[in-house]
């Protein structure tokens, strides 16, 4: 199965804490390409001291003609990571807003160490503007070790994405247990990789999806890796969400 969608990778050079040089970037969209994805949304980190989103369109433009350059197979979609606080949240609904892909969706992080008591409330506030937040490796993130937090966050109406690395322990043990606890309750809307570097991608990604098809499925692992992706670049809804 091939054809897959990525929808956290930091592929983009120069603007955030992943790819350095194009090299880089060419070189991890080769590993992409051969580990069966056809389209990634570069999803840089939208922080003061990282690149601003005038330079991110700029560099995306610049890789997407890289990519045809070199005969990279490989389409190239908008997004960025936001943090979950008071300035993204005052965006929302204005052009200084960076959504993914066609807007109706918006990559969100939380802090990876402090717990975010007021989650429930921030998530009715994203949906109220028409927007769904899809919420980047939640197994990392210290507000999702409470019991039940996770699912709390999905009846509000957020999607939560798989970090598959967390699979085979590459962030920890309890990121580890966690992720492996979320996929068993079918609490994830999607995965993807938040690709930083081309070092070794084949191999922790290639052992990431073998996990992951060996816990899921391969029905699951296509609507995770796949479908549900394509769907949420494309401004489209899931089942999940009403359809």
């Amino acid at each position: 199965m091939s054809g897959w969608v990525d929808l956290h990778c930091h592929l983009l050079p120069g603007v955030d804490d992943g790819a350095r040089t194009f090299e880089d970037s060419l070189e991890m969209a080769r590993a992409l390409v051969d580990l069966g994805f056809s389209t990634v949304a570069p999803s840089p980190h939208a922080r003061p001291e990282y690149a601003p989103a005038e330079l991110v369109d700029q560099r995306r433009s610049e890789l997407r003609a890289a990519l045809a350059r070199e005969g990279i197979p490989l389409t190239l979609g908008r997004n960025a990571e936001n943090v979950l606080d008071e300035a993204f949240l005052r965006s929302l609904g204005t052009p200084a807003a960076r959504m993914l892909g066609e807007g109706r969706y918006v990559l969100v992080e939380l802090p990876y160490t402090t717990p975010v008591p007021a989650l429930l409330d921030i998530l009715f506030r994203i949906r109220t503007q028409g927007v769904t937040p899809v919420l980047a490796h939640p197994e990392r993130c210290l507000e999702f070790e409470r019991k039940g937090r996770a699912a709390e966050a999905v009846r509000c109406g957020a999607l939560l994405q798989l970090d598959v690395g967390a699979l085979t322990g590459r962030y920890g043990g309890t990121a580890k247990k966690l992720a492996r606890e979320f996929l068993e309750q079918g609490l994830y809307g999607l995965g993807a990789t938040d690709l930083h570097s081309p070092v070794g991608a084949r191999d922790w990604l290639g052992r990431a999806f073998t996990e992951l098809r060996a816990r899921a499925g391969e029905q699951a692992f296509g609507r995770l890796m796949r479908d549900h992706p394509a769907r949420l670049l494309a401004g489209e809804a899931l089942e999940s969400e009403g359809e």
